[in-house]
């Protein structure tokens, strides 16, 4: 019997949220494998870098980070970067709902770990910036202070709220937080896309049109998704925007998964390489 119109448009529709769901799982899993690359770049190349005596390569990945002038600031900045590192490589795990249901107690207590490294990698920026200054001047100053104030903000509330068992609550805020901790993943992401199709324009080291966006947009817009992520109530879009938007999500997975190869094989892989040099010096 010839399929009726109601029902071939019943299976279409199904097909196509069930390409959706998949393409989301697919984006998720990307992002954080590569922001789980990136955080062990972090921890090894600054980390195993200051351990081995050779903190001064710190200023290979951007200039100004170690100013032997400025000793507080370069305590900061470490603090941020080991703090930093340990929240990209928790913040998948944390986000795992089948391993926080059958391991409460493993996800309390990195969850403790978790917003205790985000409140120190917050202090550790705002340190940095109140010491010596960021490398854009006042404007990245006042965007990466804001950055900052709210990871604390965040941390604080999240920790405050599961401590008092209001979890739907303490859940909003620690997406929240999530959202925030991989602004500094997304800053070299969307970099690498700008220079892709648009090359150097609006950039001049740090003080270009397109630098003054990026001092904000690199956490704004995440938590602008994060808001939204919280607040729905149903499962996705649904209609005829779900195809465009599964596409949409595959093309952000090939972009991430094509920028972590250049990355790891560029600047993340010898960094790394050079971190544990400096730990074995």
């Amino acid at each position: 019997m010839e399929m009726i119109a109601p029902e071939a448009a019943l299976i279409r529709s199904a097909k196509a949220g069930a390409l959706l769901r998949r393409s989301s799982l697919a984006l998720v899993a990307t992002a954080w494998a590569s922001g789980m690359v990136f955080g062990a770049y972090i921890l090894l190349f600054f980390g195993g870098s200051a351990l081995g005596g050779l903190a001064d390569r710190w200023n290979g990945a951007l200039r100004g980070l170690h100013d032997p002038a400025f000793p507080l600031a370069v305590i900061a900045i470490g603090l941020h970067f080991a703090a930093g590192g340990i929240l990209l490589l928790l913040g998948p795990i944390q986000l795992i709902g089948p391993v926080r249901r059958a391991v409460p107690r493993l996800h309390r207590w990195l969850g403790r770990l978790y917003v205790g490294a985000a409140a120190l990698a917050g202090v550790g920026g705002l340190g940095f910036i109140i010491v010596k200054g960021t490398i854009g001047g006042p404007l990245m100053d006042v965007g990466f202070g804001i950055y900052g104030a709210l990871m604390i903000l965040c941390a604080e509330r999240a920790f405050t709220l599961g401590r008092q068992r209001r979890f739907d609550a303490h859940r909003a805020w620690a997406i929240r937080l999530f959202a925030l901790t991989v602004g500094s993943w997304l800053y070299r992401m969307e970099y690498a896309l700008w220079y892709l199709a648009m090359g150097d324009l609006g950039t001049n080291h740090f003080h270009g049109w397109f630098d003054a966006i990026m001092m904000f947009f690199f956490y704004v817009p995440n938590l602008l998704v994060a808001e939204f992520f919280i607040r729905a109530r149903d499962g996705g879009t649904h209609g005829k925007g779900e195809i465009p938007a599964a596409l949409a999500l595959i093309a952000a997975s090939l972009f991430i998964a094509v920028a972590t190869w250049f990355f790891t094989v560029s600047i993340w892989g010898p960094g790394m390489a050079k971190g544990m040099e400096g730990l074995a010096a």
